[in-house]
């Protein structure tokens, strides 16, 4: 019996710990005309462009306890009428997180989502862009033991609180190619 309860208690803890653990999975991102992941590069797309505009008005959003970081973001780009923006920074803290980064150096492109609903950490920084109303957002994290970030993905909810500045841009700001892994 004494056997018996042994084994249970030994299940039961690696059971809670597997819970809370992080978590990691890779996609591929091929596109949508796999062409465009084996075209080289182009003579007519400069190595470097500007894109000149000015701020029409700038936001600071703050976002309360247990708010998933990335909806909160979705809504206000809706609610504020934001078609082109520059997220500027970020502060503050979550209770788990879920990002992902680029995993590999040859195109088609893959990701590796990782994710900890139960690791808490600070927020160092928010940056990234909205164009067409579309949402890029990237972020960088703190634990104890290390610093990381990536792309904001859902699932990644605020503890304490958070606050991310963005600058609306004007009309007239053409942010069209900024993402465009095949304009190269």
């Amino acid at each position: 019996m004494k056997g018996l309860l042994l084994i249970l208690v030994l299940v039961l803890a690696l059971a809670l710990t597997a819970v809370g653990q992080e978590s990691r999975r890779e996609i591929t991102n091929s596109a949508a005309n796999p062409a465009d992941d084996a075209k080289g590069l182009s003579d007519k797309v400069a190595d470097v462009y500007a894109v000149q505009t000015q701020f029409d008005r700038v936001l600071v959003l703050r976002f309360k306890f247990d708010t998933d970081l990335l909806a909160g973001l979705q809504k206000m780009v809706k609610q504020e009428k934001i078609t082109n923006a520059i997220i500027l920074s970020g502060i503050g803290s979550v209770r788990g997180y879920h990002v992902h980064q680029v995993s590999n150096r040859t195109f088609p492109s893959k990701n590796m989502f990782v994710k900890n609903p139960t690791e808490p950490a600070d927020i160092t920084n928010v940056s990234g862009f909205i164009a067409n109303g579309v949402l890029h957002p990237h972020v960088t994290l703190a634990t104890p033991d290390k610093a990381f970030g990536g792309h904001l993905e859902p699932g990644t909810n605020v503890f304490t609180f958070a606050v991310v500045t963005i600058g609306v841009l004007k009309d007239g700001a053409d942010l069209s190619h900024l993402d465009d892994k095949s304009y190269r």
